[in-house]
């Protein structure tokens, strides 16, 4: 049984004003795409077996770090996260999963909550464990780091939190647990690198000692904030070298806001799936630093140049390639559920570029050093408007084909603001 939280008539009468325009452009789109040898119902359905999970966090506003400013309707509890994130899917129709964070979403009935999401249509993905606040309650403090703490009790606290997550997800019927540490140092001096790592990885052992089989520790590097002088996981360098060090089941996820500005990201990309240790993804785009916003915003030609490669990796796999990607974004100035509609659109449209890249062409022109033509086998697919594919693909899976234009006239934010209790005024991202 499903109870989906938008109703089917609603969708079918916003699709039916303009579904006339969209099978216009879909059969143009088509031709265009024919004379180059390129069927267009195939990358569609390449496009409608596409999916990214949403973040059950990335339901509610955002905030800077000094300020969070709510607005009315906004999710207060899991329950109401799992609503949020039922729309978007049934909207979308490509993000199906979502990615539980603990202790934020803690309740008392794990099969419960499982049985609820999935009667909205919703799966779990990856389950994110929590070391980098204190909460009411907590024995230790992370005030000293959790995983690579100098205080001993601190770093088994951390431990046994992330194998409770572990137990949680398996629950919840998850695969993988990311492991993010805030731990680092923000003066020269304040801790020993190398004793320090040692550390994490001493305590990340055992967290990946309770792993059961078929699942995967995807390890989460950033390069500043909250230390920032120095990160014990700070970059794709840090996060391979403890992966291969924990063994098979760890690999390293890569959040694009978590490096420095012009780093060469696709790049990274296609070295971490030459070790076979490319894991997962977390979606979103910035401007000067780990600013978390919606994907594609700032610099779209990024995100096709890292599904480039994500392509790439697809047709030449290696070590069972497989990663979980999730939108991961703070939404401070608009409505969350609207973010992660333009945000799911794309980086699905992305993917659906990088499937049209001439890759004969392409690698030819490479081989032949012909720097002009490999470029242009990527800029052709770049500027074809892929809009048509993406809203087929909806359509045909009971989806939206005018998504944020459906949300907007279901008036859900209004219709929520007169049921939920509102949300305090607060600081910090989340």
């Amino acid at each position: 049984m499903t109870n989906l939280p938008l109703s089917d008539e609603l969708i079918a009468e916003a699709n039916a004003r303009e579904i006339e325009a969209l099978e216009e452009d879909y059969a143009a789109l088509g031709r265009k795409l024919a004379r180059s040898s390129v069927a267009i119902d195939a990358i569609r359905d390449r496009v409608a077996g596409f999916s990214v999970a949403v973040p059950t966090w990335g339901a509610g506003r955002g905030g800077t770090r000094f300020s969070k400013f709510p607005i009315a309707g906004e999710p207060t509890n899991i329950h109401e996260k799992l609503e949020d994130c039922a729309v978007i899917n049934q909207l979308s129709r490509i993000t199906p999963r979502v990615s539980p964070h603990f202790p934020w979403d803690k309740v008392s009935d794990y099969k419960a909550l499982r049985d609820e999401a999935a009667s909205l249509g919703l799966g779990f993905d990856v389950v994110n464990s929590n070391t980098f606040q204190d909460q009411p309650g907590q024995v230790q403090t992370y005030a000293t780091g959790s995983l690579s703490s100098t205080v001993e009790a601190t770093r088994q606290q951390a431990v046994e939190h992330n194998i409770e997550c572990i137990e949680i997800g398996v629950e919840l019927g998850a695969r993988d647990l990311t492991v993010w540490v805030g731990d680092g140092t923000n003066f020269p001096g304040q801790q020993d690198f190398t004793r320090s790592l040692d550390r994490y990885l001493e305590a990340a052992a055992q967290v990946y000692a309770a792993l059961p089989d078929g699942w995967r520790m995807l390890l989460e590097h950033k390069m500043f904030e909250p230390a920032f002088y120095s990160s014990v996981i700070s970059d794709w360098g840090s996060s391979i070298l403890s992966a291969q060090e924990l063994g098979p089941k760890a690999k390293c996820l890569v959040d694009l806001g978590h490096h420095a500005p012009n780093t060469n990201i696709e790049q990274i990309v296609a070295r971490l799936h030459r070790f076979g240790k490319l894991g997962g993804f977390h979606f979103n785009d910035s401007k000067y630093g780990d600013d978390d916003l919606d994907s594609g915003s700032i610099n779209p030609h990024q995100l096709f140049l890292v599904f480039n490669e994500l392509v790439e990796a697809e047709q030449h796999p290696r070590d069972n390639f497989d990663p979980a990607y999730m939108i991961d974004q703070s939404h401070n100035v608009t409505d969350p559920i609207e973010s992660m509609l333009s945000s799911a659109e794309a980086i699905a449209g992305s993917f659906a570029k990088a499937l049209l890249v001439d890759r004969e062409a392409l690698h030819a022109a490479q081989d032949a050093n012909d720097t002009m033509m490999a470029f242009q086998a990527l800029r052709r697919a770049y500027t074809i408007d892929v809009g048509p594919i993406l809203a087929k693909a909806r359509l045909e899976a009971g989806g939206a084909i005018d998504v944020l234009g459906t949300y907007r006239e279901s008036r859900w934010r209004e219709r929520k603001a007169q049921k939920r209790k509102p949300v305090g005024l607060g600081a910090g991202i989340v």
